[in-house]
């Protein structure tokens, strides 16, 4: 008796030909989910806002500038743009990347990135002074964070991941590393040693993330295990992170490296933050202006204000804004850029 005929079972034939269709099928149904968002995306785009163009990108590398991600409505959404810190909410001036995260110095950026389609890529790069790619760096998940040393020698970029074996339903594990300008990879700050209280620790759960450099070998960052989070400050020359302050996550150094602005939780529900901001001197901690839930790594304006990415309050709008608060706890947000994410100031 042939294969196709006992006991009325699946030929191979018949096998092969029905996941072949249910091939076909997942092919058609990713090439009409793609062509969805793309006419999503052009229909938003007609309806948009025109948003007002500058000059020449040369000029602003001269005089302080912000470097952000436009999230104007457009065919523009996406793209970095540069205005100068006179005028923030003028016209702006597009360079020729688009990035989900960007970070800038005076002569040197660093992109992450995301290609969408039916497979969603995601990459990490250096730019050069005219914006083009100089350097591919390690990114190994979903783009989150990244810095750049004040002198643009050291980067640092941190992306969501999974598989790890740790990681349970609605925990996340990440990934930061440290590259030099060159691509050489310093290291994985997730491997160096953590320090709480004296001890080391050694859980697998540990996480490190929003690193903020102090020079070429300083540095502060989030550390996590166990449920809990800590500032630490970091060396990268003994590999070596040691908890300073608890309940803090995504540090940015002042310009004056006295003080730390950070997100915390405190007693608020899961998912929600406070701005706040630590003395490296004297412990102290001030709560910020800003009372709406933030979920970035803030920027430093100059000494006295912090800058900082908040998403539209509308649940339909793919938009955002930047917002300004003073970073002694006085005074009252406000609304720097419209339509913008993920600023660095550069002097």
């Amino acid at each position: 008796m042939s294969g196709e005929q006992r006991g009325g079972g699946m030929s191979l034939r018949v096998r092969l030909g029905l996941l072949g269709m249910v091939a076909l099928l997942a092919v058609v149904g990713a090439a009409g989910y793609v062509w969805r968002v793309r006419q999503t995306q052009v229909s938003l785009e007609a309806a948009a806002t025109p948003v007002a163009t500058g000059g020449a990108l040369g000029p602003l590398r001269g005089q302080p500038h912000l470097v952000f991600r436009s999230t104007a409505l457009g065919p523009q959404y996406g793209r970095v743009a540069v205005v100068p810190l006179r005028a923030p909410d003028g016209p702006r001036t597009f360079t020729p990347v688009s990035c989900e995260r960007v970070y800038a110095t005076a002569d040197r950026a660093v992109c992450l990135s995301a290609e969408r389609g039916i497979l969603t890529t995601y990459s990490a790069r250096l730019l050069g002074a005219d914006w083009r790619p100089t350097q591919d760096l390690p990114l190994t998940g979903v783009p989150s964070r990244t810095r750049l040393s004040a002198d643009g020698a050291l980067v640092a970029t941190t992306s969501f991941v999974s598989g790890d074996s740790y990681a349970n339903p609605g925990q996340f594990s990440t990934r930061t590393v440290v590259t030099r300008a060159d691509g050489a990879v310093v290291g994985d700050i997730e491997q160096f040693e953590l320090v709480v209280d004296g001890r080391t620790v050694t859980a697998i759960d540990k996480n490190m993330w929003g690193v903020t450099f102090a020079d070429a070998d300083r540095f502060y960052a989030t550390a996590a295990t166990g449920g809990r989070t800590w500032l630490v400050e970091g060396s990268l020359a003994r590999r070596t992170v040691t908890a300073l302050h608890s309940d803090v996550e995504c540090p940015s150094l002042s310009p004056d490296g006295t003080r730390v602005a950070f997100k915390r939780r405190g007693d608020l529900p899961p998912g929600r933050w406070r701005l706040a901001v630590y003395d490296l001197t004297t412990g102290a901690q001030t709560l910020l202006g800003e009372v709406r839930s933030v979920d970035d790594q803030v920027e430093w304006l100059d000494d006295d204000t912090v800058l900082y990415g908040l998403p539209r309050a509308d649940a339909t709008s793919a938009s955002s804004d930047i917002w300004a608060v003073p970073a002694d706890g006085s005074g009252q947000p406000r609304l720097l850029v419209a339509d913008a994410w993920s600023p660095a100031v550069v002097r």
